[in-house]
């Protein structure tokens, strides 16, 4: 099994060899490097990036140099991507700087709805049942035209909003249809995220409902372990390995790989 999505320092992770160290003491035979990277230009989102350090789109040929160099000295496959945020706004921005950064796959994300980070649950508690449901909804249609836009490889932990409790539940099987409609129509594929798995809450992206949606209209799937640190690579990949089983899954490459 390979894993196309964890990440470095080259964002909030930790230091390179040392997460591909742990994919190859795994078992893995291959690992992605999808580190964040926004490139809205906006205030707001250059604050952002000041604040987390999300610079792949000044550093990525940095880290192109330590992933080569890495290539030299162990087994395992190592994959150069990318974790791009999307809004719809910042197409033209996203596909200039993916034409020149040319990674070997790249992975999309909805983080943001209305100015707010969908995971930080502070963010929605004062918010009425009809505001977070409008928030939810907004969520997918920002992940519709991700999906649509056919700027990725990789559409990552489409069900977000599960991990922050006022939106939790509130998505209805007719937006996770939508969801599956356009991917069925896209060469981009959804991952099995296994980021939050292992928590207490056990989460797992898709959701069970999600993937059952997602398998009614053949669409395929992608694995990644969202690893931020060694020691996380493991035994999440073990998991993944488990729950595809359970499933009856066979993970597919991202397209570019393929």
């Amino acid at each position: 099994m390979e894993d196309f999505h964890v990440h470095s320092n080259y964002s909030d992770g930790e230091f390179l060899e040392g997460m591909v160290r742990a994919a190859e003491a795994a078992g893995l035979e291959g690992v992605g490097f999808a580190d964040h990277c926004n490139v809205a230009p906006r205030d707001r989102m250059e604050w952002v990036r000041s604040v987390y350090g999300f610079n792949l789109d000044i550093t990525y040929d940095r880290r192109r140099g330590a992933i080569e160099r890495l290539r030299e000295r162990v087994d395992i496959e190592i994959y150069d991507a990318v974790e791009m945020d999307y809004d719809p706004r910042d197409e033209a921005e996203i596909r200039e700087f993916l034409e020149e950064a040319d990674f070997d796959y790249t992975v999309g994300s909805v983080h943001e709805v209305a100015g707010a980070n969908v995971q930080v649950s502070s963010h929605f508690t004062d918010r009425s049942a009809a505001e977070r449901d409008r928030i939810v909804e907004e969520y997918f249609d920002r992940l519709v035209a991700l999906i649509e836009s056919e700027l990725f490889d990789i559409a990552a932990h489409v069900d977000l909003i599960e991990r922050t409790k006022p939106l939790r539940g509130r998505a209805t099987e007719e937006q996770y249809r939508r969801v599956a409609r356009a991917l069925a129509e896209s060469r981009t594929v959804p991952e099995i995220n296994a980021g939050r798995a292992l928590t207490d809450e056990g989460i797992v992206h898709p959701s069970g409902t999600f993937l059952e949606v997602l398998r009614e209209h053949d669409v395929a799937v992608t694995v990644g372990t969202d690893s931020h640190a060694p020691d996380e690579i493991g035994q999440r990949a073990d998991f993944l390995a488990e729950f595809l089983d359970d499933w009856g899954l066979e993970p597919v490459d991202p397209p570019a790989l393929e």
